[in-house]
């Protein structure tokens, strides 16, 4: 690679080995992996060589501040770096997965991104009191939790700015929680741009399974939105890791009688000492032992 013609910019949109990259002066080119390389994702700052007018060669990915796992069929790939916070979008119907939202929550914290769960379709009054109390424990857990809806659009917005003002957050959720119609009031070109990438890639309708970078429109921050997800990757994470996913351990850790205890069955556990005064909810203690013997059955560890 010639630095003196390299070109820095940041993935603004992936499919495949196809990428699109928006350069600092704010112009996009397609640009593919150099070689057989591979592992950019969106969000990743990078250094292009440029090929012709409108593509180039992806030569070097910049070191990223964390990065992001989603999982298809036991198999992790990543999807998304330097994220600034993680916004899981579940609603009161149709019934959003406790284990889901849990991993997700999990991968978050492990990567050091503060996770915010966004309730999304509060108008759906007959539901929303289930909704609600099964948030309470994570609530409780300080998770933040904000309400809204869709078909609220200028709450919504003033209540999101200044949550998502300077800073790349990502958007998550099943299919069905309403994510997509958040994302287009809060930019409302987001439609035109995938039609446009899905022409830029000759990719067609497939680019509804990709992840795509989004710029608010008066430019206070960006929204990175990805397709509606039924797994997430986690089996990269080691013990510590999926620890650190669980903030109600916090207070029962620091009086566990072993420095390297699984929280599972070790006497003088204080995580299971707070488990039994209910201090935990006995769901997110399985969700972590569920966690933990996965990625001990990869050979993790």
């Amino acid at each position: 690679m010639d630095k003196a013609t390299a070109l820095r910019g940041r993935i603004i949109a992936a499919h495949g080995r196809h990428y699109t990259v928006e350069l600092t002066d704010g112009s996009v080119r397609k640009c593919f992996p150099r070689g057989k390389k591979a592992g950019a994702t969106v969000g990743d700052q990078v250094l292009i060589s440029p090929q012709g007018e409108r593509e180039g060669a992806i030569d070097e990915v910049l070191p990223r501040r964390n990065l992001l796992y989603r999982s298809d069929d036991m198999r992790t790939k990543q999807f998304a770096a330097n994220v600034d916070q993680l916004l899981i979008v579940v609603a009161p119907e149709p019934l959003f997965s406790d284990d889901l939202l849990g991993r997700a929550l999990v991968a978050a914290r492990s990567a050091d991104i503060e996770p915010v769960i966004l309730l999304n379709k509060v108008d759906l009054q007959d539901a929303l009191p289930r909704a609600r109390q099964r948030l309470d424990k994570l609530a409780n857990a300080g998770i933040p939790i904000i309400e809204l809806s869709a078909y609220a659009p200028d709450e919504l917005r003033a209540i999101l700015h200044p949550l998502l003002k300077d800073r790349c957050s990502l958007l998550l959720g099943q299919s069905g929680m309403g994510k997509s119609t958040l994302l287009n009031v809060l930019v409302p070109d987001a439609g035109a741009h995938t039609q446009a990438h899905s022409e830029a890639l000759g990719a067609g309708k497939h680019t509804t399974t990709s992840t795509r970078l989004y710029h608010l429109p008066d430019g206070s921050g960006d929204i990175i939105d990805s397709p509606g997800f039924q797994a997430f990757g986690l089996y990269h994470l080691n013990a510590t890791d999926i620890e650190r996913g669980f903030p109600e351990f916090v207070d029962g850790i620091a009086h566990c009688r072993y420095y390297n205890c699984t929280h599972r069955h070790e006497p003088g556990c204080g995580v299971l000492a707070a488990l039994e005064r209910g201090d935990i909810p006995v769901e997110r203690h399985e969700l972590y032992k569920r966690i933990l013997a996965e990625n001990e059955a990869q050979g993790r560890y």
